[in-house]
């Protein structure tokens, strides 16, 4: 009897051995076909991520053709800066400043109680606008050197920016504009002037930067077609959406109606080789 159970106990172990010997075997020859697999679908999700889209290389030349002596009449920049709401004792955001064009220009029409920041990725950019300002006097301006995808504004610092002939340059545009979002106040309204193109041509289609700014956060207010009157330019303003738990605006912009205003400049377009004016 002894000898009947050493004889079934001797079965058993080995038994168990041979069974944790060919588990460990099948485990081992399976690791080959899980790594494939977890590569496998390591790839399909890099593949399907989406592709950047194109954008222009920034103007790093001349920065004095943007100083024409129509450009104001063919931007129309007092209307734009009305639909911006840009008055005295506001805060401006002049985003892509390049020569600081329009920086002097919202910094006279907010005055001293308001203050313009004019953001630039180029250092040369912010240099010209430094020295422009102290040559004529404007004492409202505070210029900072940026990133790609980072405008650097201060928390809650700004009323109103404005992006012109700017956005297609853009390398990071949803990244930009999220890294925006901190810097604006209540209700703050952000334009964007630009003219259709394919991203790589200095222009970038309206469809694309109003599908961006939603990717980001934002809805269309309103949409122009008067900076000019080649058909092609188009002044897009937009602002913080609104939701139920965090209300962005007073209720009655909360769900605003878009309002689609078509008015054509009769001015000639002008551009310049490398930019869009």
């Amino acid at each position: 009897m002894k000898r009947f159970l050493a004889s079934g106990k001797t079965s058993f172990l080995l038994a168990a051995a041979l069974i944790f010997i060919f588990g460990s075997a099948s485990f081992i020859a399976s690791r080959p076909v899980m790594v494939t697999a977890w590569a496998a679908q390591n790839n399909a999700n890099a593949s399907s991520q989406p592709t950047p889209r194109k954008t222009s290389k920034p103007y790093t030349g001349d920065l004095s053709i943007f100083e024409t002596k129509d450009r104001d009449e063919k931007l129309q920049v007092q209307r734009v800066m009305d639909i911006l709401r840009i008055k005295e004792g506001v805060n401006v955001a002049d985003i892509g400043a390049g020569s600081g064009w329009f920086t002097v220009r919202a910094a006279k029409r907010v005055e001293n109680t308001g203050v313009v920041y004019a953001v630039d990725i180029n250092p040369d950019a912010i240099a010209y606008i430094n020295r422009r300002i102290k040559q004529e006097g404007v004492n409202n301006v505070h210029t900072i050197l940026s990133t790609e995808d980072d405008p650097k504004l201060p928390k809650n610092s700004v009323n109103s920016v404005l992006l012109l002939k700017t956005y297609h340059e853009v390398a990071h545009p949803v990244l930009l504009l999220q890294n925006l979002r901190s810097a604006l106040r209540d209700g703050a309204r952000i334009g964007i002037i630009d003219k259709n193109g394919n991203g790589e041509d200095h222009g970038v289609s309206r469809d694309v930067v109003i599908k961006e700014a939603a990717e980001a956060g934002y809805q269309l207010l309103e949409q122009y077609d008067f900076v000019k009157g080649d058909g092609q330019d188009y002044f897009l303003v937009f602002r913080l959406k609104s939701t139920a738990n965090n209300p962005e605006s007073p209720a009655s912009l909360r769900e605003p109606a878009l309002i689609n205003i078509w008015g054509l400049s009769q001015s000639a377009a002008r551009s310049e080789p490398g930019c869009a004016l």
